[in-house]
């Protein structure tokens, strides 16, 4: 049984893994806005001031998917559910990179559709420790698919762009 300083302890170090994926994908997405903002983009296109906002919500709720994971079962006995919970952050932050800093639109799709079934197969895990864990990952994987049409949309529509 965990004491509540080491529990409290646990969902702060689940926030800063969070949130320095978060900031990692932001430095690659410095320039963001103006690149977003210059491209062709379809017209269900959501304005750009609309993914910080989303993004932030996400994270949090993805730390607190991990956390309470960790919190119920401890590292050892969900380790697969938590690498695969590290391996979905580490595709999340390299699209950042694979798109905005490196305007790379096709490997920028191939690595939102490794996301997208990083994080089910994370869901798929997390079921079996935490029922709320789960739920609380059901928004990430539904805005990463909004973000994988979108994602390969602005890459049809800017080819010369994001070649």
């Amino acid at each position: 049984m965990l004491s509540k300083k080491q529990q409290i302890i646990g969902l702060i170090i689940c926030l800063v893994i969070s949130f320095v994926v978060a900031a990692a994908g932001a430095v690659a997405s410095i320039q963001a806005a103006e690149f977003y903002a210059n491209m062709l983009q379809p017209q269900w296109s959501p304005p750009g001031w609309v993914f910080g906002p989303v993004w932030t919500v996400l994270y949090g709720m993805m730390a607190l998917a991990a956390w309470l994971v960790w919190r119920l079962d401890g590292f050892i006995a969900a380790r697969v559910a938590l690498s695969l919970y590290l391996l979905q952050l580490v595709f999340n932050v390299l699209w950042s990179w694979l798109f905005f800093a490196w305007h790379l639109g096709a490997l920028a799709f191939i690595d939102i559709v490794l996301l997208w079934v990083s994080i089910l197969f994370t869901i798929l895990s997390f079921r079996h420790h935490s029922k709320l864990a789960m739920y609380l990952l059901v928004p990430y994987l539904l805005w990463v698919s909004f973000a994988a049409v979108l994602n390969f949309s602005m890459w049809q529509l800017n080819p010369t762009i994001l070649g």
